[in-house]
């Protein structure tokens, strides 16, 4: 725990310096501290040092850190996979969805937000690079995706999110940052009203600020290797 402080340091000097070397304003990224099978001590501690925006995988793991942390300012990010049985959950305790690749669980979202609760933000997962075993919506699909879940009034939709294959080169991953971006920028111009890529993580976030991310996602180099 000691630890997340400098390590938290470390990471915004890190996205500062790729943002300055990509000559972006230095407001234009924000870091998601991926906090997913973490203690609730650790998300304290990286609180305490000013962090606010967690992104949490499993939902069984995040409620009681939600509960337990009811915290001037915190914000809630999930960012795994979707299910079903799930949404109403993410719908009632979450801020942000970052992998959503269906309609039938947009709707479901639209449907569960409660009232009293801004509308749910959201990013669609897109898979660029065709593996099987990840999940997100074909580029062919994005756009009939996109406009539908900007009709949802309970959501707000406010951009795509992407994964690359960590085992590819460099250089194919950041072909799937640049295609990412394009595709927001096709959207743009079709009259959505988007603004986030959600890109990166803790070994490629230098390549996604130079194509244009705006959410990198960082969990090990925040609170160590995932137990």
């Amino acid at each position: 725990m000691n630890q997340i402080p400098d390590n938290l340091a470390a990471v915004q000097a890190r996205i500062a310096a790729a943002v300055a070397a990509s000559d972006r304003p230095a407001e234009s990224v924000a870091l998601l501290a991926v906090s997913k099978t973490k203690p609730i001590q650790a998300v304290k501690a990286a609180y305490d040092a000013g962090q606010r925006a967690f992104g949490e995988n499993y939902l069984q793991d995040a409620l009681p850190k939600i509960a337990a942390l009811p915290l001037d300012g915190i914000e809630w990010h999930f960012i795994g996979h979707l299910q079903s049985n799930k949404t109403a959950e993410v719908a009632a305790h979450f801020a942000w969805v970052h992998g959503l690749d269906s309609l039938k669980h947009a709707e479901r979202l639209n449907k569960q937000r409660p009232d009293d609760l801004p509308p749910l933000q959201v990013c669609l997962q897109v898979n660029l690079s065709g593996e099987a075993s990840k999940g997100g919506v074909t580029p062919e699909a994005l756009e009939t995706l996109a406009v539908r879940v900007a009709e949802l009034p309970r959501l707000r939709l406010r951009g795509l999110m992407t994964m690359p294959d960590p085992n590819s080169p460099p250089d194919e991953q950041r072909t799937v940052f640049a295609r990412l971006r394009e595709r927001l920028l096709a959207l743009r111009d079709k009259g959505l009203d988007l603004d986030t890529l959600s890109m990166g993580m803790s070994g490629d976030m230098e390549m996604a600020i130079a194509e244009g991310a705006t959410i990198v996602r960082i969990g090990t180099d925040i609170f160590g290797a995932r137990t």
